[in-house]
């Protein structure tokens, strides 16, 4: 989200329903995504429970799992798993409020990319609203290390990108992307980018009571240096641009749009999220803007 022209916070006009299946529960699941006033913030509701508080309100400190996915929890101890994609279409979208309610245990994979709930916000429509956009601006560097993985969050009058992935398989080996994250960038490059797996990771997975809904319907699955997939990818480096996608969905649970720049080698939800409370944990490396006086005395 470079800053919008309204840099105003955003809704939707209306609610947008779609249902599908989860990706590692296998179960089916409807969502609903709904209007929220100012302040609000995204927040998930679990409407299948109903003996205790079923609202969990998305933070950096509300991650609890960040393994093959983002899930986060309330302080019942209720649980909501695989965020990201939806996270990333608010980020993009620019949607600043919405409740989002889920009657199972994980939101639905879909085709595995953005792309359905981008559809499923524009049919909803956008909706400006009388508080100024709050931007979380990056004044000093902040970086996590884990092994041969990093991250980082540099300052940057704009929100930048860049990820560079690098597998043995000779299907992705090295990828780099380097962008400018805002919308027209992100509907053309990134929201349609599928998530990946290998086929003999399928088996452990599943042992493991994970990837239960998974299939070539919502991944692209690479066996050897082989994409199973009858279509093929949908655009070059999908890889890397679907870990750019994952890495939005994850940096918006900061709950405000970035102006700095994030640069990821390898990096997957657990990196991002520790370097999400990395930057939290430092006061002084950022501080929140909203820009309307500099850009009313630019235009």
């Amino acid at each position: 989200m470079s800053v919008r022209r309204d840099h105003h916070e955003r809704t939707i006009v209306a609610p947008a329903i779609i249902a599908g299946v989860g990706v590692h529960t296998g179960r089916r699941v409807r969502l609903a995504v709904r209007p929220a006033p100012s302040g609000t913030g995204i927040v998930f509701v679990r409407t299948d429970i109903t003996d205790r508080d079923n609202r969990i309100p998305v933070s950096g400190e509300a991650v609890v799992d960040a393994r093959l996915n983002t899930m986060i929890e309330n302080g019942a101890g209720v649980r909501l798993s695989t965020i990201e994609h939806l996270m990333a279409a608010f980020a993009a979208l620019g949607v600043s409020n919405a409740v989002v309610e889920v009657d199972g245990p994980e939101l639905p994979i879909l085709d595995g990319s953005a792309l359905e709930f981008v559809k499923l916000l524009d049919r909803a429509g956008f909706r400006p609203q009388p508080t100024p956009q709050r931007y979380i601006e990056i004044l000093e560097t902040v970086h996590v290390v884990e092994g041969d993985k990093h991250a980082a969050l540099m300052p940057c009058d704009r929100y930048e990108m860049r990820f560079e992935i690098d597998f043995p398989s000779a299907v992705i080996g090295n990828q780099v992307i380097d962008f400018v994250v805002d919308e027209p960038t992100f509907r053309k490059e990134i929201m349609a980018c599928r998530t990946f797996g290998f086929a003999h990771e399928v088996e452990a997975l599943r042992k493991a009571g994970l990837a239960r809904g998974g299939s070539l319907e919502n991944a692209v699955v690479i066996d050897g240096d082989e994409i199973l997939n009858p279509g093929g990818l949908r655009m070059e480096r999908e890889f890397v641009r679907h870990k750019a996608l994952d890495a939005i969905g994850d940096l918006y649970v900061l709950g405000a749009p970035l102006l700095g720049r994030y640069e990821g080698y390898k990096a997957g939800h657990a990196l991002n999220n520790k370097l999400v409370r990395a930057l939290l944990a430092a006061p002084h490396a950022w501080r929140e803007v909203t820009r309307v006086p500099e850009l009313a005395r630019a235009g």
